[in-house]
């Protein structure tokens, strides 16, 4: 098992359980013992997870978003393939709001070296932008969240208003046809809402494995994309029913 997914199986072990002996865990994964106590110390160190003598119990609650630390590792091939699809989407000379998050991360790394104007809503995003010739980088205000380094609150809110965009890549915690797009920090979904009423084109990307989560927030119903960048683990049913409200589903 790669080290990727062996940190997301402890994880979720530990975060089902409340808390998993090394001896179960090793068991689990496959790995020995020693690798498995040195995964929880780095996910300890990410505040995932609090070791205690032979084993670990989780830090994170039911329903509360893992460290972006540990989701930047995970399904990284998944991000960067639809991360290419999105920047397929985008033709050179467009005005692009980009959200925070991992997949957008990529989406961020995947316009590098284009002639567009991006305004990021995360300072991870920022940073791979700073520098990049051809490309005009607008940064909003913003509180950045720890960790996250997503920007929200009313400076935030007051950029996007601020402006039009021709095209806004969005993030998400869940997507589902009935649900529709969901976030697990309320300011973060205030913000989504503002960047969707801020362009002309939504494009959310999501894992597949997103649409198999409802978060707290909602953001916006389906109706409110024009198209959803996936992988071909999403779930046919969800699909379809996306599609059938009018929203073009990419698969990659």
């Amino acid at each position: 098992m790669a080290s990727t997914d062996r940190l997301r199986r402890i994880t979720e072990a530990v975060r089902e359980a409340g808390s998993v002996g090394v001896a179960e865990l090793a068991a689990l994964t496959g790995a020995s013992e020693m690798t498995i106590r040195r995964d929880l110390e780095a996910l300890a160190d990410q505040g995932v997870l609090e070791r205690y003598h032979g084993g670990a119990r989780s830090l994170l609650l039911r329903g509360e978003e893992p460290p972006f630390a540990l989701r930047t590792q995970e399904g990284l091939d998944v991000k960067r393939r639809i991360a290419a699809e999105v920047a397929g989407l985008v033709a050179d000379g467009e005005s692009v709001l980009l959200d925070s998050g991992t997949t957008c991360l990529e989406v961020a790394r995947a316009l590098q070296h284009r002639r567009l104007t991006v305004m990021p809503l995360s300072l991870h995003a920022v940073n791979a932008l700073v520098g990049a010739a051809e490309l005009t980088l607008l940064v909003p205000g913003g509180r950045p969240r720890a960790g996250e380094l997503a920007l929200t609150g009313p400076l935030t809110e007051a950029s996007l208003a601020a402006l039009r965009f021709d095209t806004a890549v969005i993030g998400c915690c869940g997507l589902g046809a009935k649900e529709g797009l969901t976030a697990y920090d309320l300011d973060d979904a205030a913000v989504k809402r503002a960047a969707i009423a801020s362009a002309r084109r939504v494009v959310a990307v999501a894992e597949g494995a997103k649409f198999q989560r409802t978060a707290l927030a909602f953001v916006a119903p389906v109706s409110a994309l024009h198209a959803v960048v996936t992988d071909a683990q999403a779930p046919e049913d969800e699909t379809a029913a996306i599609a059938a409200a009018g929203v073009t589903v990419h698969r990659v």
